[in-house]
């Protein structure tokens, strides 16, 4: 992980104490099946596909409607502030 990356949840935090009322929340994504993951995977898109097939808990790959699905919902609960949603099926809870 960079260092950038690891300090979003730190922003975040700050930045909904500075700016509330407004909401500021992160949504911090993992492998997500996109044409852009195509594209940059090529021909190891199924390879890596079928991974985290069988090392997800969730036991698939995580795609673009899971991640408007959390969106919609972190938009929609006016109560969530200053804080990050990992999505990325658990892959953070299991060694890959």
């Amino acid at each position: 992980m960079s260092t950038v990356a690891a300090a979003l949840p730190a922003l975040t935090a700050n930045l909904a104490l500075e700016l509330a009322p407004l909401r500021v929340n992160l949504i911090a994504a993992g492998f997500v099946d996109t044409p852009l993951s195509a594209s940059l995977l090529g021909s190891d898109l199924e390879k890596r596909r079928d991974q985290l097939r069988a090392t997800l808990p969730i036991g698939r790959v995580v795609g673009p409607a899971d991640v408007a699905a959390l969106a919609v919902h972190i938009m929609t609960n006016t109560a969530l502030t200053g804080a990050t949603y990992d999505i990325d099926g658990g892959e953070q809870l299991v060694s890959t």
